[in-house]
């Protein structure tokens, strides 16, 4: 087809280089072994903002992006639980925000989080939802490992299958400061110029595993 160029990466690291196109990754399966890692600037996290598109017909719990530290597995977790509900996690600390029941579509979400007042925000396809206060006011430390597409219980793995994501994502995307409200607004509504500055989808700095399929494609879900 063209313009489309196909990867399969079957159970060996491999990495793609940012482009102009859009990546998607499809993440076939329920395993343990599909995932992605990848390579933020390493700083510690005093604020933050995450956002990136998902699309799966998943009934169950899932991980979307997971951040391990080697003393906190859930330094960061977005933890979709259909149909409507979804738990963000900071600092091993569980929140959880009731939400508009999920269709069958694309879904844009973006996460921000402030340390020192301990504000976490969830917006998904333009709607933010109500803030929550969270109890920690640690930062994330720097010492971290990323993953897309499973929940880490340990630093960097011990993934239980029944929290895989199975669907295609895109667009991930992270911040070092809070995003405002109007760059998460053109984020939600497919600006292609609002991208990371410790974690840009563009470069292409991940490393996907197992039989995920990396697609290059200059379509563009909507």
């Amino acid at each position: 087809m063209r313009g489309l160029t196909v990867f399969f990466c079957l159970f060996v690291g491999c990495h793609v280089a940012g482009a102009s196109e859009k990546t998607i990754m499809l993440f076939p399966e329920p395993t343990i072994t599909d995932y992605v890692i990848l390579n933020p600037t390493q700083k510690v996290l005093k604020q933050m903002t995450v956002c990136l598109r998902s699309y799966s017909d998943l009934t169950r719990d899932y991980g979307l992006l997971s951040i391990a530290t080697p003393d906190k597995d859930n330094a960061f977790l977005i933890y979709p639980m259909p149909p409507n509900n979804i738990s963000i996690s900071i600092n091993n600390e569980d929140i959880y925000f009731k939400v508009d029941p999920e269709v069958l579509d694309w879904k844009s979400s973006c996460v921000t989080w402030d340390s020192e007042t301990g504000l976490l925000q969830l917006w998904i396809n333009g709607k933010r939802y109500p803030g929550r206060i969270t109890r920690t006011r640690s930062p994330i430390s720097p010492q971290m490992f990323v993953i897309l597409g499973q929940d880490q219980d340990s630093f960097g793995g011990k993934f239980d299958v029944a929290q895989s994501f199975v669907g295609e994502m895109c667009d991930v995307n992270m911040w070092d400061y809070v995003l405002p409200d109007s760059l998460i607004m053109a984020y939600l509504y497919n600006d292609n110029n609002v991208n990371g500055n410790t974690f840009k989808w563009i470069e292409g700095k991940y490393r996907a595993k197992g039989s995920i399929l990396v697609s290059k494609n200059r379509f563009y879900p909507k």
